[in-house]
């Protein structure tokens, strides 16, 4: 399975949970993680953290050739994606609103059966269009996804 992290996982992480400076094993770990192809981060979701003024800004920016998923881009996946997962007659307040989400999980689509989006979003199944949540998106496509918590237990995250 290739986890695909959404930039929620990242910022979230450093912010409540294992910050950069407490918890370096954690960030360690996941460049491990990286390194045997089991996480990535798409370019528009890297980009996402990197345009912060933070400790893990200059982490993502530091480690981005590492952790970057490397493919090529299919703009039909991300129609689809938009179009089947949000709405076909989305406003530009609405696509702004979504921001890069639909671009995760495009990726995931190239091979929902061995990818699973990773995002710190809860699902909400009664929201529609623009307020859509990345879990229930996901559902639509059968994309197969979880929360950091779960990543940590699939990938046995540990700090001895």
């Amino acid at each position: 399975m290739l986890y695909l992290l959404d930039a929620n996982v990242l910022i979230d992480a450093n912010r409540d949970y294992y910050p950069i400076d407490r918890v370096p094993e954690f960030w360690e770990w996941l460049l491990r993680m990286s390194s045997s192809g089991q996480v990535k981060i798409p370019f528009e979701n890297l980009e996402e953290v990197a345009s912060g003024n933070d400790s893990v800004a200059n982490w993502v920016k530091e480690h981005s050739i590492q952790i970057r998923l490397q493919e090529e881009f299919y703009t039909h996946h991300l129609q689809r994606v938009i179009e089947l997962g949000y709405a076909g007659d989305l406003t530009d307040e609405e696509i702004e609103k979504i921001g890069r989400d639909p671009f995760l999980i495009a990726y995931a689509l190239t091979d929902p059966t061995d990818r699973v989006v990773t995002s710190t979003e809860v699902s909400a199944p009664s929201r529609i269009r623009a307020n859509r949540k990345v879990p229930d998106v996901c559902d639509t496509f059968g994309i197969l996804h979880c929360n950091t918590f779960e990543l940590i237990r699939q990938l046995d995250f540990r700090t001895r």
